[in-house]
This record gives C-alpha cells, sequence and structure tokens, in this order.
C-alpha cells in the first residue's frame, strides 16, 4: 500500500441502532476501506475486516441487546475496528459445539485479525480488532 504523506490518520463512525441491518455496517465498511485503496492492494484483508465487522455488529446486536457504534480508524499500520456496545459483559469464547448454527464469532474475529482486545468503557465496552493490509491476518 502506497503511504500518502499528507494523511497521517483518518477515521470514521457509525451508529447501528438494534434492527438496523448488519448489511448496511457492511457495506459502510466496504466504502470506507475502498477510500483506502484496499479494494485494490489489500482485497482479502478487505474481506476479513468486512466479515469481522458482521461478527462484531452481530453480538452487539443479538448477546449485547445493544446499538452498536462502529468506528473504523486507520493510522498507516493498521486500522482498528471498534465496535461499541452497552453491555458490561465481556465477550468470552463459548464451548464449540459442531452442531450448533452460531457460536464461532470470536473465534472467526481472531482467527481473522492481526489482534483482537476488549476494553471495558464506564458504558459499555469496546471490541477492536486490528487489520494490518501488508501482513495479512495471523495464522496458529
Amino acid at each position: 500500500m502506497t503511504r500518502d504523506p499528507s494523511m497521517r490518520a483518518v477515521g470514521w463512525a457509525r451508529s447501528l441502532p438494534m434492527g438496523s441491518s448488519v448489511k448496511t455496517a457492511r457495506d459502510w465498511t466496504r466504502g470506507h476501506l475502498a477510500t483506502l485503496g484496499w479494494d485494490r492492494t489489500a482485497p482479502d484483508v478487505a474481506d476479513a475486516v468486512v466479515l469481522a465487522v458482521s461478527e462484531l455488529v452481530t453480538n452487539a446486536h443479538v448477546h449485547a441487546r445493544s446499538a452498536a457504534q462502529l468506528i473504523l480508524a486507520w493510522d498507516e499500520e493498521c486500522l482498528h475496528v471498534t465496535v461499541h456496545d452497552s453491555s458490561h459483559l465481556v465477550p468470552r469464547q463459548r464451548s464449540l459445539d459442531h452442531g450448533a448454527l452460531g457460536g464461532r464469532g470470536l473465534l472467526l474475529v481472531d482467527a481473522l485479525a492481526d489482534e483482537v482486545r476488549t476494553r471495558p468503557c464506564p458504558r459499555g465496552k469496546d471490541v477492536t480488532a486490528c487489520f494490518r493490509p501488508g501482513g495479512g491476518a495471523r495464522t496458529g
């Protein structure tokens, strides 16, 4: 990815109330990834970001029963994808049930991102996944 010396950091934020479509979050994210050129220069990482956004927003709506605030922040090294919700419960990996239709979202986000962290906030929590376009998703 070519560095633009005029761009030090850039970010976008979007509120996604309960009942809003996760597709809205995916489309919004894909549009911002295109402005960074990732649709051309890092399409696999862009797809991983969009899938992680889908999982994190779904978790906010379904498990936290909360609106989601989606924040994308690019600092020329890492795209920080943060989803904030109003639940104070820290997400945890459920026991893997091979017959279950769900329960793999956090495992998937952890596999796709270069780094994932959860931070409690006074009014809920933030789950942040970091994506580096040059390095791709981590393995193992």
